[in-house]
């Protein structure tokens, strides 16, 4: 067992105004799997995937990632286990502009500096896994929106994270970009990785095994996909 929620909410609190973005999440996520969180906006999914990739705490609930009950770490140690455990792809792609391809991947490394001699391989390798070898040295603001993406999905690769959170990651793309996405991340699910989708559109919730249906801050479904879409496939057919 990856993750296990019992009972999550959050409650935001602003001038004793109080909003529930979260209530009474409960499911458990295994190493491995591809699960997609989708509702539409206001739902609590970007609030449920901000308390799973440790960027906010719950306001009640209890939260394992392997084991570790993580509501009680504190923030320097959930900074830590979120560099080393968990990787992001943003839908604005959220890369530094003006600045190298290289150097876009390679920043996440550079909270480690122990380990700084071997970050020239493995920003080669998160690359050469979306098929972005070929712009290392071009400016992020180079980049066609589908390329921004995927070099976007190798700086979450690269320090090799259990679980990647993606949140609507296909968002800002055109179809063929979006697919070409999509198809990367089911082959990094193949390859064993445990992906996280965030989004509100069924086409892109059903290129996982199972989807998570959020609806006013509570989970009102949880199902397997039982005609799970072919990214790589699909992409073929618009050729």
């Amino acid at each position: 067992m990856l993750i296990s929620a019992t009972g999550l909410s959050k409650v935001y609190d602003n001038e004793g105004v109080k909003t529930v973005a979260l209530e009474g999440a409960s499911f458990v996520i295994e190493r491995g799997e591809f699960v997609s969180i989708m509702g539409p906006s206001g739902s609590g999914k970007s609030t449920l995937m901000q308390v799973l990739g440790l960027l906010d705490r719950p306001t009640g609930g209890t939260y394992l990632l392997e084991g570790t009950d993580v509501t009680t770490l504190s923030d320097d140690a959930l900074a830590e286990l979120r560099n080393k455990k968990i990787g992001f792809v943003f839908q604005a792609f959220n890369l530094l502009p003006k600045t190298s391809v290289f150097e876009n991947v390679e920043l996440p490394l550079l909270y480690d500096t122990a380990v700084m001699e071997d970050n020239d391989n493995k920003v080669r390798a998160a690359l050469e896994a979306v098929g972005m070898s070929h712009r290392t040295n071009y400016l992020s603001n180079q980049l066609s929106g589908g390329e921004k993406q995927r070099v976007a999905i190798a700086r979450a690769l690269v320090n090799d994270p259990e679980i990647i959170f993606a949140d609507e990651p296909t968002g800002n793309l055109d179809s063929k970009s979006g697919l070409q996405v999509m198809r990367i991340l089911q082959d990094l699910n193949d390859a064993g990785r445990t992906i996280i989708v965030v989004t509100h559109e069924s086409q892109t919730a059903e290129h996982a095994m199972r989807i998570l249906r959020m609806h006013d801050g509570h989970i009102v479904g949880d199902d397997p996909v039982r005609s799970r879409r072919n990214a790589r496939a699909e992409g073929e057919l618009l050729k």
